[in-house]
């Protein structure tokens, strides 16, 4: 009988990617957990409190002063490339479940307005431009654009006021936009805006147009509604169907339970990283086997809105909430994963995801050696890895082989 609960913490790079700077030169210098540690130091007068990160490697794969070079836990730690291009939620956990997520397709609104308008109509829908720019009002109330907050074409949304229509009518939008997208993610957003939304368009990279979703208010307003349509995956080949058709119990917590498939798991949706970690705590109570999936997401949200000091806060909540998980995974085999799925600098100058390497902490229990792991080129090798310590053929999965030597002790 074995758990294995994986953590992702939302846009916690540990450095730039190679090729960070191709789109946008200044993310060469990203590096999501240093410059949280250091704006931590300045603001609070201390050192962050992240005692079970260090603990389970985090100063083995980053080199921050704050960080602390040995571990005294079976632990297997590295740094893991995205696999996926650009920095984007959906790709990062659809490639880190084994997906191949390499080739999707990147496309601007405006390279597909017409065929979006056509679609939109008929279904029933009024379309208009707004003020002529490569963006559509439907219905006069939702927002189609670009997503800025992604590396530019790869993920659209529609995006509508809560106070002008139900969420289900803006979703309803975006599943016929899906139909026609040619990208990774059409993403629907429903929420409580400061202001009517066609204040907060701006351009973004690559030509592209778009809301200025954190400057509207719906992040920090209470009320948010998202879900994410993603591009066609094979999910029968991911770790979640993986894991269900070998009879293991699969949990999807917070966005995981928005954006990853698996008809037969447990869903439990949260964003307070508080409730993220209550959910994960009662699945990996399991009494037998266990495949947990969790997102804490207000790591992310803070760095869209470029909040330092939050990033900070939610770090040392996620850091104790940890602690909590740790403490249930006491039977040989089990395992605890603590990983990224791209970055989000604070400080980087923008509100961008940025394309940084991400750490993959593993804690081994009834283990004895830690052992530092060599780099690996994607998120998909994670996956491949929980497949291994869960009694799996990772053969299974589209993408990913085990990461090198972290569980030839098992």
């Amino acid at each position: 009988m074995s758990r294995t609960v994986i953590v992702v913490l939302d846009g916690f790079g540990i450095g730039a990617m190679p090729d960070a700077g191709a789109l946008r030169p200044g993310d060469v210098a990203a590096d999501t957990c240093g410059h949280v540690l250091d704006r931590a130091r300045e603001e609070l007068g201390r050192p962050l409190r992240l005692p079970v990160l260090g603990a389970l490697g985090l100063g083995l794969v980053h080199p921050h002063p704050d960080l602390a070079r040995r571990t005294h836990l079976p632990v297997a730690a590295g740094r893991v490339g995205l696999g996926y291009p650009g920095a984007d939620t959906f790709a990062g956990h659809q490639t880190m479940m084994g997906a191949d997520f390499s080739r999707v397709t990147v496309a601007r609104l405006a390279d597909r307005l017409d065929e979006v308008t056509a679609a939109l109509r008929a279904a029933g829908h009024q379309v208009e431009p707004l003020d002529g720019r490569p963006l559509l009002v439907v219905d006069g109330s939702v927002l189609v654009h670009d997503n800025l907050e992604a590396d530019p074409g790869i993920n659209w949304n529609a995006t509508g006021r809560l106070t002008d229509l139900p969420f289900d009518g803006i979703l309803a939008v975006a599943r016929t936009v899906r139909a026609v997208a040619p990208v990774a993610r059409v993403i629907a957003v429903g929420g409580n805006a400061d202001g009517p939304l066609a204040g907060f368009v701006r351009e973004g990279d690559g030509g592209t147009v778009g809301l200025d979703t954190p400057a509207t208010g719906v992040y920090r307003n209470g009320g948010l509604q998202v879900q994410h349509l993603g591009a066609h995956i094979d999910h029968a080949r991911q770790l979640p169907d993986l894991a269900v058709r070998a009879g293991i119990p699969v949990t999807l917590v917070g966005k995981a339970a928005d954006i990853l498939e698996c008809e037969a798991a447990v869903r439990r949706p949260a964003v307070p990283t508080a409730d993220v970690f209550a959910h994960t705590l009662e699945a990996a109570r399991a009494p037998g086997d266990a495949l947990v999936v969790a997102n804490v997401q207000e790591t992310d949200l803070a760095g869209h809105q470029q909040d330092t000091a939050r990033f900070a806060q939610v770090l040392e909540q996620a850091d104790a909430g940890l602690a909590g998980v740790l403490s249930l995974l006491d039977r040989p085999g089990d395992r605890l994963v603590v990983t990224a799925d791209h970055g989000n600098d604070p400080t980087i100058g923008h509100a961008n995801h940025t394309r940084e390497y991400v750490p993959v902490l593993i804690h081994r229990a009834g283990e004895a050696a830690c052992e530092l792991l060599p780099d690996a080129a994607s998120l998909a090798d994670i996956g491949a890895t929980a497949a291994v310590s869960l009694g799996l053929d990772p053969a299974g999965l589209a993408n990913g082989t085990r990461l090198r030597h972290a569980e030839d002790a098992a």
